[in-house]
């Protein structure tokens, strides 16, 4: 490693606290994550945000939270407050399987090591810090803060939870992307505005001990959701409880929303407006060294680093509205993109880099080719409530041209240095396919698809069309399984036409609401006749703030109220996972079984060769026993 200057990254030491001349901090950044200089890395961008503005702050990365707690003492008490988060992902997905078994590994640890953060990271770290310092401010952000910022359900204690904030006893959340309202606070804590009378900042949630003292922002609408305790006894508020937040957080124009809890109530301010280019620009141009801290170098890799470390994002957000996707209520709705100069200038930084040669991994963002995509008029936008702008079908109001998107991928490819750029995010290909010759002219459709074949897959390019169902795509928000087989038939006639040896690998969910077994057989028999054997696959896991995680917990669809059947045993959920796998011969007893347990004994010569008299009469035990959920400790 070529030498470094140490103060090119933040302080994570006293001493290099020491080195800077400082001998207290304003903030201190407590993370679940190893600390990386990286605009990829929420606890970097956060803290960039924080020196940029004038203050001191070191971040303590992955402390240790089963000794004497001495990484959490280091710094001493900041002289404003502790940020808390528990990482890129939420502690518990980080941690369990969708079997609620504990993984082997932990992509933001070096080495990839898992046990490095606890369960319920947010909530284990602020309680540690209020015991040691109960007067200083706590607040708490990142993705697992952001998702549990209501009433919500917990696959893995599988009970519903309260706010974060209370469950951790923090003072104050900024949910979503934290620039925002993180800067807000920030210019009002320098007007020396003390900071338990700071509750109109937008983005933020609080709690309040008493509803009626406490009238809220009179400029704002007002919205009350049914309590935590009515919740409890029916679960169809708490499914009306979700279909009030996803429509209100659709439209520009929020409410305040209310929620009691106990005798206190979550008061949640209304989201800042979209970021501008200009505003996203300065998120992306902060000095970061785009670097792990100095002090892994000696140490095994970073998994989640190294594979976006050549990566650039060209945008937030995203308009999918996918129902078990958590994206829309992090990162939001609207998209909003970053100027070409940004994407360049970084682009320039990337291949400075030691190890850089001549390859950027991905140029993407939550859905990789929804950039500069909005609604054309925005005045519809304002008022409109629909979750999805492209399912069930691609609204007329939305601006999709990939023009844009494709003057990126030409300049990026022009500069010397860069050998190939390669789309590493997932494509929605229900964006470009149309019957409509003059409208795939003017948003450049079929020029972006012939694009993106050619010239932008290193081998394989990943898709979702996550099942084969339209009954269960369309409970999932997304198109019909007819639009993966086109797009596969374009995909495989533009390789051929290319002399291009690549491939397009779909990714698919089992378990999913409202999926059955057949519809596993189903699904196994279509992509099979489709020539595959599936390997990037996975079991629906329920994850906090989701459509499909109220319909698994309540049994309900929230915008009907119509019931749902949802696998919840552990061993249904590998029943059906296992169809993914029929090519496997281990597995194909366990599905003759399942097979003929289900009366579709006509699927068995299709899906297997197997004729109805080979049948096995009773289950064969492959899939294993239903072990118990234990919490990491």
């Amino acid at each position: 490693m070529a030498t470094y200057n140490i103060n090119d990254w933040l302080p994570i030491t006293k001493k290099e606290l020491e080195g800077r001349g400082w001998d207290e901090v304003d903030v201190v950044i407590i993370t679940g994550d190893a600390y990386v200089d990286h605009p990829s890395f929420g606890h970097a961008v956060i803290g960039r945000i924080i020196e940029k503005e004038g203050f001191r702050v070191a971040i303590v990365p992955q402390p240790n939270w089963k000794d004497d707690l001495r990484d959490f003492k280091k710094f001493g008490k900041p002289r404003l407050f502790f940020g808390v988060t528990a990482g890129s992902m939420d502690s518990m997905v980080n941690h369990y399987t969708a079997n609620k078994r504990l993984r082997s590994d932990d992509a933001y640890t070096p080495g990839g090591k898992a046990g490095f953060r606890p369960d319920y990271a947010t909530i284990v770290y602020t309680k540690i810090l209020k015991s040691i310092y109960p007067e200083t401010p706590v607040i708490i952000g990142g993705i697992e803060a952001s998702l549990r910022r209501f009433v919500h359900y917990d696959y893995w204690s599988d009970k519903l939870m309260k706010p974060i904030l209370l469950e951790s006893g923090a003072d104050l959340l900024l949910y979503g992307m934290g620039e925002q309202p993180l800067k807000q606070l920030l210019n009002l804590l320098k007007q020396n505005i003390p900071f338990n009378t700071i509750k109109n900042i937008p983005q933020t949630a609080f709690i309040v001990e008493d509803a009626e003292g406490f009238s809220g922002n009179e400029n704002w609408k007002k919205l009350e959701l049914d309590s935590y305790e009515n919740c409890l006894k029916n679960k169809s508020a708490y499914a009306s409880n979700f279909k009030k937040i996803e429509e209100e957080s659709n439209i520009i124009s929020t409410a305040q929303i209310f929620q009691k809890v106990e005798n206190k109530v979550l008061v949640l301010n209304p989201p800042f407006p979209t970021m501008t280019e200009k505003e996203i620009d300065a998120s992306f141009d902060l000095p970061y060294t785009r670097l792990p801290h100095p002090k892994y170098f000696k140490k095994d890799p970073i998994p989640a680093y190294d594979m976006i470390k050549f990566s650039i994002n060209l945008h937030r957000g995203c308009f999918g509205g996918c129902s078990f996707c958590t994206i829309s209520a992090h990162q939001g709705k609207f998209v909003t993109s970053r100027s070409q100069k940004s994407i360049l200038n970084e682009l320039e930084e990337v291949t400075k880099l030691p190890d850089f040669k001549g390859q950027i991994s991905d140029l993407g963002g939550p859905s990789a080719n929804m950039y500069q995509m909005s609604g054309i008029d925005k005045k519809i936008c304002e008022t409109c409530r629909k979750p999805s702008c492209i399912h069930p079908i691609v609204c007329k109001n939305l601006n999709s041209n990939h023009a844009p998107l494709l003057e990126i991928y030409k300049k990026v490819a022009l500069h010397p240095l860069v050998k190939k750029a390669t789309i590493g995010s997932g494509v929605r290909y229900d964006l470009f396919l149309t019957d409509d010759k003059e409208k795939d002219k003017k948003n450049s459709y079929s020029l972006y698809a012939e694009q993106l074949i050619r010239f932008h897959v290193s081998g394989r390019l990943k898709v979702a069309p996550e099942h084969s169902s339209d009954k269960v795509l369309d409970l999932m928000r997304k198109p019909s399984f007819k639009k993966f087989i086109l797009f596969k038939k374009i995909f495989d006639e533009t390789c051929r036409k290319f002399g291009i040896n690549q491939q397009l690998i779909p990714y698919f969910i089992s378990s999913h609401p409202g999926c059955t077994m057949t519809d596993m057989a189903e699904l196994a028999v279509a992509t099979k006749d489709l020539g595959y054997r599936l390997e990037q696959v996975q079991d629906f896991t329920p994850t906090p703030m989701t459509l499909s995680t109220v319909i698994f917990y309540t049994g309900i669809h929230p915008y009907t109220q119509k019931p749902i059947d949802t696998v919840k045993e552990i061993k249904q959920k590998k029943s059906q996972n296992s169809f993914f796998f029929w090519y496997k011969r281990e597995m194909q007893n366990e599905i003759h079984f399942l097979l003929k347990s289900m009366g579709r004994e006509d699927l068995a010569q299709s899906l297997l060769g197997v004729k109805q008299k080979h049948f096995p009469e009773t289950r064969p035990k492959l899939l294993g026993s239903n072990k118990p959920f234990k919490k990491r400790r």
